[in-house]
């Protein structure tokens, strides 16, 4: 238990390290690329041994940077690694807090045991949404990627005992969620709905929440994409191509560019207004504009409140994580409410597991558009 307390208390410090630098604004300056694996860890190997993963995930990494720089001269680009080099998790975490990121972009390939797998995938931070399954489908490709903590020769005491190969490890991951995840969800959005359009890897396997090391570490917004798998024949033709890593790296490009001006539109919203209950009274900006709305729910429903927000939401906004919320307005906040139930009890049970994924909602009694917390 003591490693889990002390990385913890490690984590805490670098998001207000973050947070005092960035304070309220939300204007993205700075983006960190992390191009996976790297010297002595190759990664994901090809069956013929001629195309390993850190050289994929290089050279990706290498043209994004081009194209942001070449896009955004103001932006500061960092990258965890340039050139062939092995280059820690907890490193490369340290070096996206210590640069003050905004914004952390992941990129690996994937593998598996059937080389009927393909696709693309992207992934934030958090637990599966299969109730108390903690990885989901992804339990092989989380155990991989946290694996490189392996091949570190402190690793037992630079990680605090954590074993990327017993579940018992991860209970850290549920200890503390990324408080930046809606923004890490809308960029993962961004980022599949650009891959699914125009990537090479055409077969979208949608986007997760998992406990990789790297993104519980890093106090921004974050992402890991698997760009396709290397293990699968026709995902591995596309890759290895430089026509096919230029064009993933242009997807990449584009859900940025997409993510970056609703990112920076919301500067006047702050901090505050993305917690989760605050009252009306603490929270200034100009009224709502007036549009027309699905009345609100007749008699009275209980459920679990996941957020207040200044900012109108679509019931399918992936932060919901597909729970189809019941929204309430006032004259400055849109609240969502999930898992509904007339019954008291049963939501209280759905309540349980909302949770899981939401640490910071709560319960509430819903009746004439009004919210009212329940202790």
């Amino acid at each position: 238990m003591r490693h889990i307390l002390t990385a913890v208390a490690a984590i805490l410090t670098a998001f207000s390290i973050n947070a005092g630098a960035q304070g309220t604004s939300l204007s993205l300056n700075t983006v960190t690329i992390d191009a996976g694996h790297g010297g002595h860890d190759p990664g994901c190997v090809s069956a013929d041994k001629k195309t390993q993963e850190k050289d994929i995930a290089l050279d990706i990494s290498k043209r994004l940077y081009r194209m942001l720089g070449d896009e955004y001269p103001e932006l500061k680009l960092v990258m965890t690694r340039d050139k062939d080099v092995f280059v820690p998790l907890e490193d490369r975490a340290k070096i996206a807090n210590s640069a003050h990121s905004d914004l952390f972009i992941c990129i690996h390939v994937n593998a598996a045991q059937s080389k009927n797998a393909h696709g693309f995938s992207v992934h934030v931070l958090g637990e599966s949404r299969r109730g108390n399954d903690l990885f989901g489908g992804n339990l092989e490709l989380v155990k991989r990627e946290n694996s490189v903590i392996l091949l570190e020769d402190d690793h037992e005491a630079r990680y605090e005992g954590f074993n990327p190969n017993d579940p018992e490890s991860y209970i850290l991951f549920s200890l503390i969620q990324n408080t930046n995840l809606v923004q890490s969800l809308q960029f993962a959005d961004e980022v599949s709905r650009s891959m699914a359009a125009t990537s090479p890897v055409r077969n979208n396997r949608g986007i997760s929440q998992d406990p990789f090391w790297v993104l519980w570490r890093t106090a921004c917004p974050a992402v890991l994409i698997e760009v396709g798998f290397m293990s699968n024949a026709s995902d591995l033709e596309k890759i290895r191509t430089e026509s096919g890593r230029e064009q993933i790296a242009r997807c990449i490009f584009n859900a940025f560019k997409s993510f970056k001006a609703k990112y920076d539109s919301s500067s006047r919203i702050s901090a505050k207004e993305e917690s989760l209950g605050v009252p009306d009274s603490v929270i200034s900006g100009e009224a709502l504009p007036v549009v027309d709305e699905s009345p609100a729910p007749t008699g009275v429903l209980y459920g679990t409140q996941v957020l207040a927000s200044s900012r109108k939401l679509p019931a399918k906004d992936p932060f919901f994580a597909g729970y189809t919320p019941i929204e309430l307005r006032t004259s400055t906040l849109y609240r969502y409410v999930i898992g509904t139930s007339a019954n008291l009890d049963e939501a209280r049970r759905m309540n349980e597991q909302i949770v899981k994924i939401f640490p910071d909602s709560y319960l509430v009694k819903v009746e004439n558009g009004n919210a009212t917390r329940i202790k």
